[in-house]
């Protein structure tokens, strides 16, 4: 069979890449553009795609196409109905990133509390070899223990990081953005008394109608001033135009982002040029992606398409 992995680039280097060639002819591509999409897979039989999109214009020139593999949990840049209606098989993957995102949580979040930039830039500035002192105290830094740390979204993710915040001693209490989750660990209050009495506020919730501009102008003045507000969820659940005013105006102690409405961050945002980058920390959408989560991923891709050729 014909396999085609349009935007390889998005999973990196993996140890697992090659085990595509034992299914047949296995063509990589590092990106694909919309224009170069129809081409790349007309003629192929298994599609691999991560946020290529696949709507009905390039799917109607794809006369072999029987499966499509999506590296990713979402789906959303697939024609679902399409696929259906002409018998194409839509694979997805889910609970592969579950250890990666919520460690990287914990990295964004002590990243602020414990100004790790300022203080390793103290050392490696000389500032330090200059010091008359053995120690430098220039921004305190707080302990989880005893905090209460309150999670948006209490998914496989919101799970784990919960865990780590206990294991950390903080007292953990989460929102449900459906209103669906009743998990009895952990204690569920509303939405304005976990941005109004939560030190860390931890979003780890899809993006949908319940979850759309969730934090705005409104909710971040109900945050405490020291306290940190992280996104690993999805761009969109908060007003970024409203987060820089809410940093600019020492609103809330800081902020953590892997995720943004609109990626690549565009080079005019707000949050690029906030009065106090300190408080603020941005990463590439990346928080996903340990060694171990992108190769336990890519063994998902294999075992569809595995599945896929012992029934056909």
């Amino acid at each position: 069979m014909k396999i085609a992995f349009l935007d390889v680039k998005t999973i990196g280097e993996v140890p697992n890449l090659s085990q595509f060639e034992q299914f047949g002819e296995f063509k990589v591509y590092q990106t694909t553009s919309k224009d170069q999409t129809a081409e790349r897979i007309h003629d192929c039989e298994v599609v691999i795609t991560n946020k290529v999109i696949l709507d009905t214009s390039v799917l109607k020139q794809a006369k072999s196409l029987r499966l499509i593999c999506i590296s990713a949990t979402g789906t959303n840049n697939v024609d679902l109905e399409y696929c259906r209606e002409n018998n194409i098989v839509v694979k997805n993957a889910a609970d592969y990133s579950t250890k990666s995102v919520a460690q990287s949580t914990f990295n964004s979040l002590f990243y602020l509390i414990h100004q790790t930039s300022y203080y390793d830039q103290y050392v490696k500035s000389y500032q330090y070899a200059n010091s008359d002192i053995f120690t430098h105290i220039h921004h305190n830094f707080w302990e989880l223990n005893g905090k209460k740390f309150g999670i948006i979204g209490l998914g496989n993710i919101g799970k784990e990081v919960a865990q780590l915040a206990t294991a950390f001693g903080a007292e953990v209490v989460y929102h449900s953005t459906s209103g669906k989750n009743t998990n009895q660990t952990y204690k569920r209050i509303d939405l304005d008394e976990l941005l109004e009495s939560c030190d860390v506020i931890s979003i780890h919730a899809p993006l949908n109608e319940n979850t759309k501009n969730l934090i705005g102008e409104k909710e971040l003045e109900k945050v405490q001033s020291h306290a940190v507000l992280i996104n690993m969820g999805r761009g969109g659940i908060i007003d970024e135009s409203a987060l820089a005013n809410a940093l600019n105006e020492n609103k809330i102690g800081g902020a953590a982002l892997d995720v943004l409405e609109k990626e690549p961050i565009e080079q005019n945002h707000p949050l690029l040029s906030v009065k106090h980058p300190e408080k603020l920390f941005i990463s590439p959408h990346n928080a996903w992606t340990s060694i171990e989560a992108r190769t336990k991923l890519i063994d998902i891709v294999i075992q569809h398409l595995a599945d896929y050729a012992n029934n056909t």
